[in-house]
């Protein structure tokens, strides 16, 4: 009996060494497989028809375009072999408004399907499966599926014919020299120019923004906006020529905007005593912008401009700015960022599907805010520090703020009585019939609290409140005409402000509605608050309104048609009034009511 249980004993640990010998054997020949998913679709019409030959764009998380598809005869799409990761969809096809999905959550193993209705007044994507869950990357599910899977388990397996061919044709497609054009062309007409803390939007008239892909991944873009000056009648215009290429982990773009403005008649009279004489404004901005994504927490925006202005002298100054963000997972992320020289408004983000091309657009417009100081030309430039956290909690979005920014040559909007001011501390508007004057230099620090409510798919609500700095003047009334002595009485101060803020989309008619308005308890200031915010949502005094609405066409045109509305500080408030010897008064503005209209053509 002894001698039988010892050999069963040598028989278990010949066939347990055989065993382990055979999975190692097993776990050395099998070859290194990826894991990765996949997104397809269907695209069909507001009847149910699928639509052939309609263009989807796949972008990554960074926004660029990743891969090129058309749909078949059965209207359907497919990416395959892609990193779990978050994309974006985009449909296009001729006499449909086309659709744009962001935050489309890949999963390993896992194919995620959209169902794409294309119509000619509001597309649409909603996801078949799966849908996304908390922003994991990996379900609950598929984790227990890894931990109890045995290590030689194959998870995924994709056709290398197919994955083959696939690859060829992408290959092939990024190998055009054009693809992917898109354009926006625009004509605007308005009273005032859309004045801001940081710069002046002038209203040339008419704009266009046209961007074309070389070769898949580097992106041209060409924009100008050209016209007649509102004040002068004579022919002004501004071009913006870009680069970008999309190098994975980052996504350098190089710029060069040119504006040339002929200045108002009355300058030129007051300037150089001249009527006839109209002066002119020229400035020329080279930049450099990149974004990197250190770790999958850590990112980091950064770039400069170059800036040089031409008006009655030469001024040269330099634009850095960075913003570094670190993701906190669930707990959501925290941002520094510092801006110096001219405003970075573009920082807060993209809001929309051709928001490049608006960017593009208002850049082209935004002259720098210029004073005359003792008959020197002056330009407002800015130092601001930022720190913000940001948590998402299910509906809702909770951001906290605070900053310092220091400011220089403050240009202010001023209204005076008739002959009051004249020389060289006051230059009239270079876009309005009013007067710039320099207010000096200031430091302001404060701090703002928002909540962001998802009301639905089609509403938003924000509630803002905040102390933030301002220029308050003192109580007295002006009994000189010099300038200095309305310098002197300019001084910083605080105000605190609460804001609300609705965003809606109306879907039957496609209308687009952005509505703010900022209550304070102190009337008597001048200020933005703070003007140089980076902010995805920043308040403005006043009530303002912005309104888009889309114009059905006709389905044999190859773009839509969009009317845009814009209006500013309509009550307008945040008009500092001071009174001057004799009973006149003098009214000191930093936003003064705007209204701006416009058609755009976009294809």
């Amino acid at each position: 009996m002894l001698e039988v249980r010892k050999h069963r004993k040598v028989v278990s640990l010949v066939l347990a060494g055989a065993v382990y010998l055979a999975g190692a054997g097993l776990g050395q020949a099998s070859t290194p497989f990826r894991i990765s998913g996949a997104i397809t679709g269907f695209v069909t019409d507001a009847a149910g028809i699928p639509q052939m030959g309609a263009s989807v764009i796949l972008f990554n998380r960074q926004e660029h375009q990743f891969e090129r598809a058309l749909t078949n005869d059965r209207g359907a799409f497919r990416f395959l072999g892609l990193a779990p990761d978050l994309y974006s969809i985009k449909v296009t096809l001729a006499a449909f408004v086309p659709a744009i999905k962001k935050g489309i959550l890949v999963q390993p193993g896992m194919a995620s399907v959209l169902n794409v209705n294309l119509n000619t007044l509001f597309s649409s994507i909603q996801f078949a499966y799966p849908p996304i869950e908390n922003g994991s990357l990996m379900s609950d599910e598929w984790k227990w599926v890894l931990r109890s899977a045995s290590p030689t388990r194959p998870v995924l397996r994709f056709n290398g014919d197919a994955v083959a061919r696939s690859t060829t044709t992408v290959a092939s497609h990024r190998a055009a020299v054009f693809s992917d054009t898109r354009g926006v062309f625009k004509l605007s007409a308005g009273e005032g120019s859309l004045g801001s803390g940081t710069g002046n939007e002038a209203d040339l008239g008419t704009a266009f923004a046209l961007a074309t892909s070389l070769y898949g991944n580097n992106i041209l873009q060409v924009s100008g906006n050209l016209g007649y000056g509102s004040q002068t009648g004579v022919p002004t215009a501004a071009f913006r020529t870009s680069y970008s290429r999309n190098l994975g982990g980052g996504s350098p773009e190089v710029s060069v905007t040119m504006r040339q403005l002929f200045l108002p008649g009355r300058l030129g009279a007051a300037l150089a005593g001249n009527e006839g004489a109209l002066p002119m404004l020229r400035t020329m901005a080279a930049s450099f912008d990149d974004c990197s994504e250190l770790t999958d927490e850590l990112s980091v925006q950064y770039g400069f401009t170059l800036n040089s202005i031409s008006f009655l002298d030469h001024v040269n100054y330099a634009s850095p700015y960075a913003r570094v963000t670190y993701s906190l997972g669930e707990n959501g992320e925290v941002a520094f960022a510092y801006t110096s020289g001219d405003a970075r408004p573009d920082l807060a983000g993209k809001g929309r599907q051709d928001a490049d091309l608006q960017r593009d657009l208002s850049t082209l417009g935004m002259f720098p805010r210029i004073s005359l100081r003792q008959g020197r030309p002056k330009i407002q430039r800015g130092e601001n520090f930022e720190l913000a956290y940001t948590r998402k909690l299910g509906s809702r979005i909770y951001q906290v703020s605070t900053y310092r920014e220091n400011v220089t040559n403050a240009a202010l909007s001023i209204v005076a009585p008739a002959g009051m001011y004249t020389g060289g501390d006051i230059l009239p508007d270079l876009f309005t019939g009013t007067s710039t004057f320099n207010a000096g230099d200031y430091r302001s620090t404060g701090y703002t609290a928002a909540v962001t409510q998802n009301l639905g798919e089609h509403l938003t609500a924000t509630v803002m409140y905040g102390s933030m700095g301002a220029l308050t003047a003192a109580n007295r009334e002006i009994v000189s005409d010099s300038p200095e002595e309305l310098r002197s009485m300019i001084r910083a101060g605080r105000r605190k402000a609460a804001t609300a803020r609705v965003t809606a989309t109306v879907p039957w008619t496609g209308t687009h509605l952005i509505a703010s308005y900022q209550v304070t308890g102190d009337r008597r200031w001048a200020s933005p608050g703070h003007g140089y915010s980076t902010a995805s949502v920043r308040q403005m005094p006043g009530l303002n309104l912005y309104v888009r609405q889309i114009i059905p066409g006709l389905g044999m045109l190859p773009w839509r048609i969009e009317a845009t509305a814009d209006l500013r500080n309509l009550l307008a408030q945040g008009y500092l009034s001071l009174g001057v010897a004799g009973g006149q008064r003098l009214l000191l503005v930093e936003t003064p009511r705007s209204v701006r209209g416009g058609l755009s053509f976009i294809f």
